[in-house]
């Protein structure tokens, strides 16, 4: 399958709605992510973006899910919003903001392993560096969460959860470079292999690792 893009989300917001044209600065950005050619697996969508957080804004959500039975299971969830203010903000040290946040099951044994979160923070910082994404002013939170289930309440025993929650600033107006390496993070928190590397199922026939 062919890369889908994120095509048709090319609307864009400002506090007190699309009422005119945005700057050029952020209307490029929105341009770049729509650009975007993203892995099969992920689906990815617009949604209502924050208003009052910044003059302008743009918002994704990005979701993977995995067949099971007649139903889709998902492994993991995540948003991605782009703040712009044309002034300039004095604890961004600059005028577009992204800000990602995903939550995703992973492994039980995960939330034991003191390193986790720094493995986990390191997909981020790695993703952005490989992509050649312009960011500066980093920041997050990485969070464990162990969950066990008791009476008729549907769904596994035992869960474990990982969040990951993130900001930085764009130096620039590529920001499909920036959504690429949010969605990167995502399919290593839902434990999809790398792009174009194929798993062996169970009978020994090839999966789509993309």
């Amino acid at each position: 399958m062919e890369p889908r893009s994120t095509a048709g989300t090319r609307e864009v917001t400002g506090a007190h709605g699309p009422a005119e044209p945005p700057p050029a600065e952020f209307a490029a950005g929105v341009a770049a992510l729509t650009a975007l050619r993203v892995r099969p697996k992920i689906v990815v969508e617009q949604i209502p973006a924050p208003q009052r957080l910044a003059p302008y804004a743009h918002a994704l959500a990005a979701r993977i899910t995995e067949g099971d039975g007649d139903d889709e299971v998902e492994l993991a969830v995540a948003r991605f919003i782009v703040l712009h203010d044309p002034a300039g903000h004095e604890s961004w040290n600059g005028t577009t903001r992204c800000v990602g946040y995903l939550s995703a099951a992973t492994d039980e044994h995960m939330v034991d392993d003191a390193m986790f979160s720094e493995v986990a923070w390191s997909w981020l910082t790695e993703a952005l560096a490989s992509s050649g994404a312009a960011a500066h002013t980093l920041g997050g939170t990485v969070t464990r969460t162990a969950s066990t289930r008791f009476g008729d309440l549907a769904g596994p025993e035992h869960t474990v959860d990982v969040e990951l929650r993130a900001s930085w600033t764009a130096g620039d107006t590529a920001l499909d470079r920036h959504l690429d390496a949010w969605l990167e993070v995502l399919g290593n928190a839902a434990g999809l292999p790398p792009p174009g590397v194929s798993l062996l199922g169970p009978s020994g026939t090839v999966g789509d690792g993309n």
